[in-house]
């Protein structure tokens, strides 16, 4: 018995044969595997995310974006502010002529050939103006979103990283911002502003806007502070501005991006406001609140010239609001 062991040669733990694969067993014995099966013991390890040790792991942004492409909401707000978008930047591609030729002898007219939305008490396109209105619109929503953002992020966040008092004196200021009606406050403000732009209704937004977002980044900060990373980073010697460029910020900064995104619809609906209580932007200017405001008087007689502006409101607001929430769900890792 000792002869034939040592004459036999020496076989390996696991070896492969046509088809399948040769595996040792816990008793000394051998078991065969099929194709598949050799296949799977061959297979790289991979962790519990389902990358390989080669690959790269994924990020928060990565997930979120994953999930925004799966999400119905996200779809169909991103595909409604993309056209709002487009026809800001470029309204003549679905609206001919301009919205302010108008015609009052074709006041308070429906529905006809040229302008399917009607005329208006002035007898101006309402379909024409509907689709310019958009510009404004979006422009303030978007221009007073970053202002508050950009303001609120970096006062709330050096408050946060600081602290002491200058988070203190912070902490203060937002509360007396914060004690200012936003509506009542657009009516003391605007109304001594001769200037007919957005920008002065932009300004007037960021200044009673950015205190939300400071409070927001400022929680954000202090949370993020805390983490090892940054413990780590500044064991090894890593400046203030490094770590809160390099290592805070990009941790911090996604809940002041839903924030900001939800308050984007908000802003729109307060600019429409205070153009409906003529504090906002005036005529000439083409805004919703404004043929909203101007159709009131004719809402039996013309109710389409309310209706439009209107509608066209709503579903803006609407849009960024349901993209802001799609876009909560996506960055907060509780709600996965």
């Amino acid at each position: 018995m000792t002869e034939r062991l040592s004459r036999e040669p020496y076989e390996p733990y696991e070896s492969h044969q046509a088809g399948g694969a040769v595996a040792g067993t816990g008793a000394g014995g051998a078991m065969d595997l099929a194709a598949s099966e050799a296949e799977t013991l061959e297979r790289t390890p991979q962790g519990p995310d389902g990358t390989g040790p080669g690959d790269r792991p994924r990020s928060l942004w990565s997930d979120a974006w994953r999930d925004l492409r799966r999400n119905p909401v996200f779809v169909v707000s991103a595909l409604v502010i993309v056209f709002l978008v487009v026809i800001s930047l470029w309204p003549s591609l679905i609206a001919s002529g301009s919205p302010l030729n108008c015609d009052l002898a074709k006041a308070q007219q429906g529905s006809q050939p040229g302008a399917p939305f009607g005329y208006d008490g002035q007898g101006c396109n309402v379909y024409t103006r509907t689709v310019y209105g958009a510009r404004t619109s979006v422009t303030v929503g978007v221009c007073a979103t970053l202002g508050v953002a950009l303001l609120g992020s970096a006062l709330g966040g050096l408050a946060g990283f600081y602290g002491g008092t200058w988070d203190s004196l912070l902490s203060r200021l937002t509360d007396i911002f914060f004690a200012i009606p936003v509506v009542l406050g657009g009516l003391v403000l605007l109304s001594v502003v001769t200037s007919n732009t957005v920008w002065p209704v932009v300004g007037f937004m960021v200044l009673l806007g950015w205190p939300q977002i400071s409070r927001i980044a400022r929680g954000s900060v202090i949370t993020a502070k805390q983490n090892d990373y940054v413990l780590a980073a500044r064991a090894l010697g890593a400046s203030n501005s490094r770590i809160l460029l390099r290592h805070i910020t990009p941790n911090a900064v996604a809940p002041v991006i839903v924030v900001a995104t939800i308050a984007l619809g908000t802003y729109i609906s307060l600019e429409a406001t205070l153009s409906y209580l003529g504090v906002g932007l005036k005529p000439p200017s083409v805004s919703w609140g404004i043929d909203i405001s101007a159709a009131s008087p004719y809402i039996r007689n013309a109710p389409h010239a309310l209706l439009w502006p209107s509608g066209a409101l709503a579903v803006t607001v609407l849009a960024f609001i349901m993209l802001g929430d799609a876009v909560r769900d996506a960055l907060d890792p509780k709600l996965r």
